[in-house]
């Protein structure tokens, strides 16, 4: 059976997209067959993957608001044993088309249901808001990872996220849990970083993962050429830590070991 992930923050820019993409790949490079779903309308995880989101002919709008299999509208193997469902500008309309529809917060977790035993994990890039869409794919995970950047205001609005994942699990989606939570943006030349890290280490004392990915100039590249930071750059610290953390996804989800990324673990250890 896959386990469902939501990557969810409703600020924008604290590396959402970025590590939805880098875990994704990092865990089909662990031999996991993954699904990427796109949900935001930016379709960043689409085009950060090489794929002109300007010319995707069916995408998760199609799957939302039409009803199309997901299976009709995926593209398979965008790297070795990651498939991908794109975003294209369509999507933009799917908050808006989603009210009136029938059942609207289950519409992915029910486009979903045949590809249970297709893969072993599905990554869902969610949008920077808390809206239908975002509701959808809480509906559908299992689990979520929240981003929080190292920076100030990092926990601003970080409850109203909590309360969302508490209300959706309530009402639509009892078995919903937060995986854990993962530092971004961390720049070891500041003071700032580390304590922000260690608020968010108080906020979440037994949630967050180990791997802290550093802001770095060669993660923010990587995407306009169309790559992962392990193709772009991949002996480069934000290669070590989306390993680190791809590892520890995969050990809390009882996929496999994390194995042994130093560096990446002494990135975490001096954010302490």
């Amino acid at each position: 059976m896959a386990r469902t992930l939501a990557l969810a923050n409703q600020k924008g820019g604290v590396g959402k997209t970025t590590t939805a993409v880098n875990m994704a790949a990092d865990l089909a490079r662990r031999g996991q067959p993954v699904l990427l779903i796109d949900l935001d309308p930016q379709g960043n995880a689409t085009s950060s993957l090489g794929v002109n989101k300007h010319a995707v002919a069916h995408s998760s709008y199609e799957v939302l608001i039409d009803g199309t299999p997901v299976a009709s509208c995926l593209l398979p193997d965008v790297r070795p044993g990651l498939d991908l469902l794109a975003a294209n500008a369509a999507l933009a309309g799917a908050e808006v088309e989603l009210v009136g529809l029938r059942r609207r917060e289950y519409r992915l977790r029910g486009a979903l249901e045949p590809l249970a035993n297709r893969y072993g994990v599905v990554v869902i890039d969610c949008p920077p808001s808390l809206g239908l869409l975002t509701v959808n794919a809480l509906t559908a995970a299992d689990e979520v990872i929240i981003p929080i950047q190292c920076e100030y205001l990092a926990l601003e609005g970080l409850m109203q996220l909590i309360n969302t994942i508490d209300l959706v699990k309530r009402r639509l989606n009892p078995p919903l849990d937060v995986l854990g939570v993962v530092m971004t943006m961390f720049d070891a030349r500041t003071r700032l970083s580390s304590h922000v890290v260690a608020d968010v280490r108080r906020f979440f004392p037994s949630r967050m993962f180990r791997a802290v990915i550093p802001r770095a100039v060669r993660l923010a590249e990587a995407p306009s050429f169309g790559q992962t930071i392990f193709e772009y750059d991949p002996s480069s610290r934000a290669s070590e830590a989306y390993a680190y953390l791809g590892g520890e996804v995969a050990q809390r989800l009882g996929l496999t070991d994390p194995g042994p990324q130093a560096v990446a673990a002494t990135s975490g250890e001096a954010a302490e």
